[in-house]
């Protein structure tokens, strides 16, 4: 990493709409130093969108959906790779570079989705389901994905399903996701019962409020929400879609049925939209902090590793879904 390394007062400018001074004065001497030790380390930062603000936009080297740091991952060049996100999304960053170091600032940060399945249940469908390809969710660990045919995000689920040719496919862990793309394919799809803590909070009538509440709004949908909220809503897509979306249509007010610090992210790059946000905080995604991210640089913390004979069945499976 080359040049002047950013000023403090620089990088608030990027989020003083989101972040008060009080708060900045906290987070300044982590980020100066977050700063210094990523090109002590020859380190990058991806971070999910779900990160708040200060990380987001002001240490975050990549930034994206977990399709996006999936791709974005298998480009980076530097030794040491920081994972702002959970653990699953670490997980994948080390299976796309084996041969660098990735540090997940915190190993309390999971995933109820990644929670729901294991390995064994993954080989119990396919004793149920003889023959039908498996498609799995990257909110999984490397054991579930080293058991799967191909791997999928919600950005290209519906892609991947139907990339395989054949009438019907199983579809985990999440029950709602695999719902919401069977309405879009007729390929058959059977789902697995696993919910995200955070989508699946959501309802129609909190829809039906939001737009009592706020006239002429646009309601946008993760489709980890249930089949009834996908449906009430104007628009379903992962958050970069949600985020094109936003970029693309420019509606004067919008809500997003998604994690809080997504509409705090796009919120700064729209300052002409009004964004009202229903708040419904993934816990995981919140024990990245500044302080963990640093400390992690500082002491090599929380280094992941995989078995290897996991990690490559794993890594062919997330391969897979790459290539379409």
């Amino acid at each position: 990493m080359s040049g002047a390394l950013p000023s403090a007062a620089s990088l608030y400018r990027r989020v003083w709409r989101v972040i008060p001074p009080g708060e900045w004065a906290a987070f300044s001497d982590d980020i100066e130093a977050i700063l210094t030790l990523k090109r002590e380390r020859n380190a990058v930062i991806l971070a999910h969108n779900y990160q708040t603000p200060e990380i987001f936009h002001c240490i975050a080297d990549i930034v994206g959906d977990s399709l996006a740091l999936a791709r974005k991952a298998m480009t980076v060049e530097a030794k040491v790779i920081v994972l702002a996100g959970v653990h699953f999304m670490a997980e994948t960053a080390k299976l796309l570079n084996p041969d660098k170091i990735v540090l997940i600032p915190d190993l309390g940060a999971g995933c109820s989705l990644a929670d729901s399945i294991t390995a064994q249940d993954v080989r119990l469908m396919r004793q149920r389901y003889p023959g039908v390809p498996i498609v799995t969710y990257v909110n999984t660990s490397a054991e579930v994905k080293a058991e799967s045919d191909i791997c999928c995000t919600s950005g290209n689920a519906k892609a991947v399903v139907e990339s395989l040719g054949v009438p019907r496919v199983i579809m985990l862990p999440d029950e709602y996701l695999a719902h919401n793309i069977a309405a879009q394919t007729d390929v058959e799809i059977i789902a697995w019962k696993g919910h995200c803590e955070v989508h699946e909070r959501f309802t129609p009538a909190d829809i039906r409020e939001l737009r009592e509440n706020h006239p002429g709004v646009t309601v946008l949908a993760h489709p980890e929400c249930p089949p009834d909220v996908v449906a009430e809503a104007d628009f379903s897509g992962s958050t970069a879609a949600m985020s094109d979306y936003v970029e693309r249509q420019k509606p004067p007010r919008v809500v997003l049925m998604t994690e809080c610090s997504m509409s705090d992210n796009v919120a700064l790059a729209h300052p002409d939209v009004e964004f009202i946000r229903p708040c419904n905080l993934c816990p995981h995604m919140k024990r990245i902090t500044l302080g963990n991210i640093r400390m992690a640089l500082e002491q090599n913390r929380h280094v992941v590793t995989i078995e290897p004979g996991i990690a490559g069945r794993a890594r062919l499976a997330v391969e897979r879904m790459l290539a379409i």
